[in-house]
């Protein structure tokens, strides 16, 4: 099935560079963080197509989890959200700062790898209140951007993310999403927050 994806561009902002010319990426470099080897990201201005295009790219992730989970069960499905987190997130250059909508204390953030796992697809003992976020069904989604700031090699998106489930049930909320650039020159969240939209009484 193919997904219908939406996107609303809202503000685009582009703040003041040192220097204007665009660098070519640097070579990756490898930091040790206590006895951790982390990877250095490279330093080369964002834009905010790619940012939208990573958006994208997390939304086409969401969907084929939920497909892989319905279609081959829970293990396939958690294999592949391990590789979607690897991918999409910048837990191998350190701690992410993801805030998930539906995670109660005293887990509610997930600053490793293994915490944003369990959020996406639950079964870890160590997040009992997990159910699994990407295993709701969902097959589109729908993203309107606020607005975009980009700074240098990180850039910052803010607006509202749909989803849709098989049944066409949407269920929309406020996400922030920060990025920078990866050592191999693509994007990686490094912050992830996500809430339900408010509502008055």
């Amino acid at each position: 099935m193919k997904n219908t994806n939406l996107r609303r561009v809202g503000l685009v902002l582009a703040l003041p560079l040192a220097a204007l010319a665009t660098p070519a990426l640097a070579q990756s470099t490898a930091t040790t963080v206590g006895s951790t080897m982390m990877a250095t990201p490279t330093y080369a201005p964002i834009t905010a197509a790619e940012v939208e295009a990573a958006q994208r790219a997390w939304g086409d992730a969401l969907v084929t989890i939920a497909t892989e989970y319905d279609t081959k069960g829970h293990a396939a499905a958690k294999r592949l959200a391990a590789q979607v987190i690897d991918t999409a997130y910048g837990y191998g250059l350190g701690p992410v700062l993801f805030k998930p909508t539906l995670a109660a204390s005293p887990t509610t953030f997930r600053t490793d790898r293994e915490g944003a796992i369990s959020y996406f697809v639950g079964g870890n003992s160590a997040y009992p209140g997990d159910s699994g976020f990407a295993l709701k069904g969902w097959r589109s989604y729908e993203i309107e951007n606020a607005g975009i700031l980009v700074k240098g090699n990180s850039a910052t998106s803010m607006g509202n993310v749909t989803v849709i489930d098989a049944q066409g049930n949407r269920t929309t909320v406020d996400k922030t999403w920060g990025y920078v650039r990866g050592p191999d020159g693509n994007l990686r969240i490094v912050l992830h927050h996500s809430s339900l939209p408010y509502k008055s009484n």
